[in-house]
């Protein structure tokens, strides 16, 4: 399983995190996941899930800090990466902090703005399109 992570984040440490996260989760769960007729699927689901959500995290966080070590102009017209996100929505700024640059993950953002889940998920999709415009890049269609 650790390679399996390790293939999608590229980083060793981040990959054991990720890993022992997700049996962290089995053991929370074990009473229910030890009826499944294979548990060891539940756990790999889960740790490749939150090693996508960790590549995803960090490509967005180094696109930001690239976007933020290059000269104004480069970046955008008159705009670096700080000054974009001060020109989200409260909410968003609150997310895309709480997600991105404090890590935290996806049920702590929501508990924290008092949002749902899935009305964080939407600013934060709201947040990477706005600051993708007011930084002059490109947004994939992979984008969620």
């Amino acid at each position: 399983m650790l390679r399996t992570v390790l293939l999608v984040v590229r980083d060793l440490g981040r990959a054991e995190d990720i890993t022992q996260e997700a049996f962290v989760q089995l053991l929370a769960r074990w009473k229910r996941i030890s009826r499944y007729e294979r548990p060891g699927a539940w756990v790999r689901r889960v740790a490749i899930r939150l090693a996508v959500r960790s590549a995803r995290r960090e490509r967005l966080r180094a696109s930001l800090e690239r976007a933020a070590r290059a000269p104004a102009e480069e970046a955008a017209p008159d705009l670096d990466v700080a000054r974009a996100i001060a020109h989200l929505s409260a909410i968003q700024r609150a997310c895309v902090v709480l997600y991105y640059f404090e890590d935290r993950p996806l049920a702590e953002v929501s508990d924290i703005t008092g949002l749902g889940e899935s009305a964080v998920k939407v600013a934060l999709h709201r947040a990477r399109r706005r600051l993708a415009e007011l930084i002059g890049e490109e947004v994939a269609e992979d984008v969620r």
